[in-house]
């Protein structure tokens, strides 16, 4: 119970990260930008990434819940935590340095690093692999809507 709790804890614990990015701008200079029409409200984005993160946390338990699984996984281990550091960078080039065209550079290597993410976990536990697919599909659509705030503005 204990590798369950830390696997979701440090998955929340990038969120949080993140989230000191977006806090500095999205009251200030988010509110200024051109947003497109299928742009989702403010309030969504908190509930979506927190239940994103609690899915990554369990995906990630399950590759390390064999006693022999750390070193075993080391190359899943290894992708998940740069999909995991690419995940923080998106906020911090998006909202930290107020730049839609950083965003999106990071976004697109953070999509390719989830797939990767997914192949990986999914060679050793189907379940861990299908818990990253929603996380793919918010990336998927964070990206289109990046591009948009980049065209945009």
């Amino acid at each position: 119970m204990a590798k369950l709790f830390i696997s979701i804890a440090i998955c929340q614990a990038a969120g949080i990260l993140g989230s000191f990015f977006t806090r500095t701008s999205v009251s200030t200079w988010y509110r200024t930008l051109v947003k497109p029409p299928f742009a989702p409200p403010n309030w969504l984005f908190a509930p979506v990434w927190i239940t994103i993160f609690v899915m990554m946390g369990i995906s990630l338990y399950l590759i390390i819940k064999p006693d022999n699984a750390m070193a075993a996984n080391k190359k899943a281990l290894t992708v998940f935590a740069f999909q995991l550091i690419f995940n923080i960078l998106w906020s911090a080039a998006f909202f930290g340095l107020r730049s839609p065209l950083a965003g999106l550079a990071v976004i697109f290597a953070l999509w390719l690093l989830i797939i990767f993410n997914i192949v990986e976990f999914y060679k050793i536990s189907r379940a861990a692999g299908i818990l990253l697919i929603p996380y793919l599909l918010w990336v998927s659509f964070a990206f289109v809507l990046n591009f948009e705030y980049w065209r945009l503005n």
